[in-house]
């Protein structure tokens, strides 16, 4: 035994070669994750350590310690791990022994996703992933990705918008980019947790069809990428809790999606230790009471490290369930290498120049201009003599809070980077007089909120920020609107009465200077929006989510658990139709649409072409165009490609998105562009075979650069 195991750690560490090499941000083909130790040889390790361990010492191993750690036992040659929050850089937590001494603050992963660019989500995550390495954290507490549902929810800029292939692309590449550096990706919150509103008491009642086609495919896809771990949500799933919940865990998780990583629960999450053990959980976190959160009390004790021993004695489970437990534990961090190296590699250190970097491009690429009425913008000679900066954002950095949260470091506010960019004609005006406002060549309105965990915020947008759009709008019409939010906010009043409006998310710790080079004109914008923003809330597939007597609130108090809120349903009465489906199907016209995003050139599609007009449903088919950009100035444009089933046997959307490619052209010039389509990409979810299915029939297939803009057509047929 002995000897086995020394060859099996030898064979770790000539594994370790693997890993990255500091971030580069070239284009690269993507590939799923490969764990430099195989599964199989994980399998047989942990089996040769269980075997000498206790029942004690292997319950010590299904509950999470110190409240972001897991146990480990020196005896054993098993390391004690940390765990860490979020998807857009590494949380620091003040209130924590952490070992974190600083990180990068990214773009949210809405902005990454409104870049469209996966090759640059490898980039982001594996930048987070050197951080982590550099910080002692084996385990990121991230990618999130809960599809864009409600505007509504307060988590919306953690996760990756609203449509599951887009989704679904940027997560396999954010995942093989994380794992590339050693650290252990989360995929989470597993499944259909959309809106924080006392996410602990909600019951997401949603049908089989669309579990498979709207809220799982992000998921299979970070599954397939190879990601390690899954975390499961607070909510509750068709009536049981998604941590204990034995469909969502066993079949859809581990039989549907083939998930072989380890999957913990959201901390304090669970009730029913005997079904947390049943429902084919690996980890509870985080294992233990926190006395900072009395509230949590009234759930009782529902901790495995406390109860297991207990359930075996009563026959509620067994010894061989728990060693089910912790061998899947084991497994993920032995095949990660983390027995064998350490997982802090101050190395990486030398990176964070180079992960500045990453985060600054992907803010130019993810900015959105949603509106530049006579090409108001990039700014003229004349406008940059005398620029005038209001409102909210201007000093202080917007960016989402809880536990996504990153501060970062070498911070750069809006007036900093305009003045950096425009130099002493920038000038900031806390309470702007009406006289400055008339007398300013341009005037920049910074609005927007602060999107949190725990809780939802309204679709409005706070009045003193629609009061001053609308006095500046009033005063001088050379004016720009720059929009810092976790999601869409309501616009409607004041969208036609100003010339621009930037929507700039939350664009991390130097992503100012990105919006400083897209007014400039030093950047051109490319970016397009991962959401669909709505006129008013109540034209939303989720309105009507909040029940009669209950209303929005702020802060963490409505987020404990308590006895006055009973669980209430949440129903996804629209099944498949969110997002720009759903106001498709409507006939509701959103004011901005899924896929749109202005440039300051021009392109034109062309010369649409399809390898084969007739398919079998196993085929697929490969779709050419000429893409070429029409103006002035060099430029990305993001080809999207839809598929539209014609006469469909069941209901289908009018569109969706199955393709896509960012293509960057200079003036002028022109590029062949190729997009493959495959055969499931025209399947939807069969409920009478609970499996995928290809109708055989027509089926257009839709180019353009927004969901809106069609601007070529082919069809074929599945024979």
């Amino acid at each position: 035994m002995k000897r086995t195991t020394i060859i099996i750690c030898g064979l770790c560490l000539l594994c370790f070669h693997s890993f990255s090499q500091p971030t580069k941000m070239e284009k690269y083909k993507f590939k799923p994750f490969k764990t430099p130790i195989s599964l199989a040889i994980a399998d047989k390790r942990a089996d040769s350590i269980l075997s000498l361990m206790t029942l004690a010492e292997k319950i010590e191993m299904i509950g999470g310690h110190n409240s972001f750690m897991t146990k480990g036992f020196k005896k054993y040659n098993i390391p004690e791990f940390e765990f860490s929050d979020a998807t857009q850089g590494v949380h620091i937590r003040k209130d924590l022994n952490s070992t974190i001494q600083k990180s990068t603050a990214f773009p949210c992963p809405l902005a990454l996703t409104a870049t469209w660019n996966p090759s640059l989500a490898n980039s982001f995550a594996k930048s987070i992933g050197e951080e982590c390495r550099a910080n002692n954290v084996a385990v990121l507490l991230g990618p999130g990705m809960n599809i864009y549902r409600i505007s509504q929810n307060g988590r919306n800029f953690e996760y990756f918008g609203e449509d599951p292939f887009l989704a679904a692309r940027m997560i396999e590449n954010y995942v093989v980019g994380m794992q590339s550096t050693g650290t252990i990706t989360t995929l989470k919150h597993f499944l259909c947790n959309n809106t924080d509103f006392h996410r602990r008491r909600t019951n997401s009642v949603v049908g089989e069809r669309a579990i498979h086609e709207i809220y799982l495919p992000a998921f299979k896809a970070g599954v397939d990428a190879g990601a390690m771990a899954v975390m499961t949500s607070y909510n509750q799933v068709n009536g049981e809790w998604a941590g204990q919940n034995s469909y969502v865990i066993n079949q859809l998780l581990k039989k549907e999606l083939g998930f072989k990583g380890v999957v913990m629960t959201d901390w304090w999450s669970v009730y029913d230790p005997e079904k947390v053990i049943k429902s084919g959980m690996d980890l509870e976190m985080p294992g233990e009471g926190n006395k900072d959160i009395p509230d949590l009390a009234i759930v009782g004790d529902i901790y495995l490290r406390t109860n297991a021993a207990r359930l075996i004695k009563e026959g509620k489970a067994t010894e061989a369930d728990v060693t089910r437990m912790a061998k899947n534990m084991m497994r993920a961090f032995i095949a990660m290498g983390d027995y064998d190296r350490p997982v802090k590699d101050a190395s990486y250190m030398n990176n964070y120049p180079e992960h500045e970097k990453v985060a600054l491009q992907t803010a130019r690429e993810g900015i959105v201009l949603l509106r530049n009425e006579k090409n108001i913008l990039p700014l003229s000679a004349t406008a940059k003599n005398n620029i005038l900066v209001v409102g909210k954002y201007v000093e202080n950095i917007a960016r989402g809070l809880g536990s996504a949260e990153v501060e970062g470091y070498n911070n750069i506010s809006m007036i900093d980077a305009l003045r950096t960019e425009f130099g002493t004609s920038v000038t900031y005006a806390k309470e702007p007089t009406e006289e400055q406002l008339k007398a300013a060549s341009f005037v920049v309105v910074s609005i927007g909120t602060s999107d949190s965990e725990g809780w939802d915020k309204p679709f409005e947008i706070p009045a003193e920020g629609n009061a001053l759009v609308e006095k500046v709008a009033s005063l001088n019409n050379n004016m720009v609107v720059v929009v810092n939010a976790g999601g869409g906010l309501k616009m409607t009043e004041w969208n036609t009465k100003v010339p621009a409006i930037i929507y700039g998310w939350y664009a991390g710790q130097n992503g100012y200077t990105a919006l400083a080079e897209i007014l400039s004109g030093k950047t051109n914008p490319s970016g397009k929006l991962p959401i669909t923003i709505e006129k008013q809330f109540e034209d939303s597939p989720g309105f009507g989510y909040i029940p009669k007597g209950m209303e929005l609130y702020t802060g963490w108090g409505g987020d404990v658990i308590a006895p006055k809120i009973p669980v209430f349903d949440i129903n996804y009465k629209e099944g498949i139709f969110v997002g720009y489906r759903w106001y498709e199907s409507k006939k509701i016209e959103p004011l901005y649409h899924f896929g749109f995003g202005l440039s300051y050139t021009t392109f034109g599609f062309s010369n649409m072409k399809v390898s084969n007009s007739k398919i079998s449903k196993t085929a697929g088919v490969t779709v050419s165009f000429e893409l070429k950009n029409t103006g002035k100035k060099a430029g990305a444009e993001v080809a999207q490609l839809y598929i539209q089933a014609l006469n469909p046997k069941v209901e289908r959307p009018l569109k969706e998105l199955k393709a896509f490619s960012k293509v960057e052209l200079k003036a002028g010039e022109s590029k062949l562009v190729t997009l493959h389509l495959k055969s499931n990409d025209f399947a939807y979810w069969d409920v009478k075979s609970h499996a995928w299915k290809v109708d055989a029939g027509n089926y257009n297939l839709l180019l353009g650069s927004a969901s809106n803009d069609i601007l070529q057509t082919a069809k074929v047929t599945i024979n």
